[in-house]
């Protein structure tokens, strides 16, 4: 039997969707696969699909080459999550 354990990182990426190209590279990269690409407005961008699974390798945040990701306290990106599913009625 497999224990959970929980995540001691304490950044995690955040995506500027204003920056994200949704080319991919970030999603290639995420040795958890964490992040996935989904539809946005005009083409896909990256989002960071479950938080909880993220390492916090920071892999996707080197390997951006468009400047999209920053790494932040994980609290910073629950906050924001929550935030938007408010505001899409999610």
């Amino acid at each position: 039997m497999r224990a959970t354990v929980k995540r001691l990182t304490r950044a995690i990426p955040a995506i500027n969707l204003d920056r994200c190209t949704g080319c991919g590279w970030c999603v290639a990269v995420c040795p958890p696969h964490v992040l996935l690409l989904h539809p946005g407005v005009g083409g896909k961008v990256s989002v960071l699909d479950d938080a909880d699974a993220c390492t916090g390798c920071a892999l996707c945040y080197v390997r951006c080459p468009f400047d999209a990701i920053r790494m932040v306290p994980r609290e910073q990106v629950a906050a924001q999550s929550a935030v938007l599913q408010r505001k899409s009625g999610i």
